[in-house]
């Protein structure tokens, strides 16, 4: 059976790849964040013995379990990617790309799921305190998990460390201070920050969300459902807010120095998440555009903010910031220098080393935009709930509804424009100057696809992936609407009580 030639192995290999990774990422943020609120949670419980924050522990530490089972299994398929659809990819820079994956599955996944167990059958049955530190541990995993698996990723972003054996033509970690490199990339830290602080961001909206839902709900119930609003849910839900609110502007800073980092490092994506095709100095920030800035064609732009863009950029509002078609210049220019380049690619003049404009410039705007409407919960809940407030109003329940999926989606674009922006390179190129053999170190994405894996066989996979982590999807969302929905009991749980029957599953 042939396929027509449309039917192009390197998209469909890509469009895999990007499906089951946003669907794995939409569960990875909360996980991070989540891991970290329900230790704190906890610890506050021992610290105050204050009821209401053992009742968010159990009621959010459910939650986590299953966001966490979910990611788990929705990750699993990453790995297999990378030795079929991605086998030359792989085979190219395994030597590298392995080293932080091995250790992340030998380290922190095996640390996170060992003491997440302890913490699951430890209730009742180990300390209050040492129970407090099995989750705190779990914590730690998960964080550790994140760094690892984003200084794999970071070393695509900014290759460091590295060198091409001319032998074999493969890449290789240049000895033990290479893989130094590659932990103390400066790219790894501002990402995993970035990472880090988005999630808590989601985590705090997740937390708040559900709470103030629950406040309102009870607050109208009458004389006990009050006292529970009271008691219980406007604590969490002013907790749930000033993590928002900690998570935003530390979203925001992170993120800010991430952005100028960029410039420096992968000027062209970000040139093309801001439809810039031509260097300008006092470069306008554009809010809405159209467009690609290929060949004599200019993207459609509607409202721009002069000087804004370079502000952004380097703190200076008159700065030079350069474009799409200077830097396409610069880059043919520089690869039909380089003689590892143009043994593999041949000319450089054939490519385009813009990355999609439209999804780059949406994404990007996507990200930030999603970001911000969380915070329009917090300054409303906060506000709200100040001087010992008990909200009653129905549409700030229905806004903390609205903003559940607000951060999930921000986090899963700011990760689409990570990825798609980065084209059409899988390695990043470096640029390193003089002797650092890190220089010759770059991948192109169309010489990282199986070259025996058919069109036909990706796109079966592709369709079978999809469909299960769809249904892997109403499984989590029914899962984690169930257990919501069933807030928390208003019978007391003292220290004394059998928790691990009161934490059933």
């Amino acid at each position: 059976m042939s396929f027509p030639t449309a039917l192009d192995a390197l998209d469909v290999a890509r469009w895999q790849f990007g499906i089951t990774t946003v669907y794995h990422f939409i569960l990875v943020p909360l996980t991070i964040g989540l891991s970290v609120m329900v230790a704190i949670m906890e610890t506050m419980w021992l610290k105050t013995q204050k009821e209401h924050w053992l009742k968010a522990t159990k009621f959010f530490g459910r939650l986590f379990l299953i966001n966490f089972a979910l990611g788990v299994a929705t990750g699993i398929v990453q790995e297999f990617q990378f030795g079929m659809n991605w086998s030359e990819y792989s085979r190219m820079v395994g030597d590298i790309f392995g080293a932080p994956l091995a250790i992340e599955a030998l380290l922190a996944f095996f640390m996170e799921s060992t003491f997440l167990g302890l913490w699951i059958f430890g209730w009742g049955k180990l300390s209050p305190k040492l129970h407090a530190t099995m989750i705190w541990l779990v914590a730690a995993g998960v964080n550790l998990s994140a760094l690892w698996i984003l200084g794999a990723n970071s070393w695509m972003q900014h290759p460091v460390g590295a060198t091409l054996n001319p032998a074999t033509g493969r890449f290789e970690l240049d000895g033990v201070g290479g893989f130094f490199q590659v932990v103390a990339n400066p790219t790894l830290w501002l990402t995993f920050f970035h990472v880090v602080l988005s999630a808590w961001l989601l985590a705090g909206t997740f937390i708040a969300g559900l709470a103030i839902w629950w406040m309102v709900r009870a607050a109208n119930s009458g004389e006990e459902g009050e006292k529970q609003a009271r008691n219980i849910w406007r604590p969490v839900a002013r907790f749930g807010l000033l993590i928002m609110f900690i998570g935003g502007i530390g979203t925001a800073i992170s993120g800010d120095l991430q952005g100028k980092h960029l410039i420096a490092e992968q000027p062209m994506k970000m040139a093309a998440a801001e439809s810039l095709c031509h260097t300008e100095k006092g470069a306008a920030f554009t809010v809405f555009s159209w467009g690609n800035c290929e060949g004599d064609n200019e993207p459609t732009k509607i409202i721009e903010i002069p000087y804004l863009l370079s502000f952004l950029a380097t703190n200076d509002p008159t700065a030079e910031v350069k474009g799409v078609k200077d830097l396409q210049q610069e880059m043919v220019q520089a690869f039909n220098n380089n003689e590892a380049f143009k043994a593999q690619y041949g000319d450089a003049s054939q490519y385009s080393f813009a990355p999609p404009a439209n999804a780059v410039f949406w994404s990007f705007r996507l990200m930030i935009g999603l970001g911000l409407f969380s915070m329009l919960l917090a300054f409303a809940g906060l506000w709200l709930t100040r001087k010992g407030a008990l909200p009653r109003q129905k549409w700030l329940s229905t806004l903390a509804l609205i903003s559940l999926p607000m951060p999930f989606l921000g986090a899963s674009f700011g990760w689409i424009f990570t990825e798609i922006g980065r084209q059409p390179w899988v390695v990043v190129p470096n640029f390193a100057t003089g002797a650092d053999p890190v220089g010759d170190v770059f991948m192109m994405t169309q010489a990282g696809v199986s070259g025996s894996v058919s069109a036909g066989a990706m796109l079966a996979s592709l369709i079978v992936f999809t469909l299960l982590y769809a249904a892997l999807g109403v499984v989590w969302y029914w899962l984690m609407r169930r257990y919501a929905l069933e807030g928390v009991s208003n019978k007391p749980t003292g220290e004394g009580q059998n928790h691990d029957l009161a934490f059933s599953y």
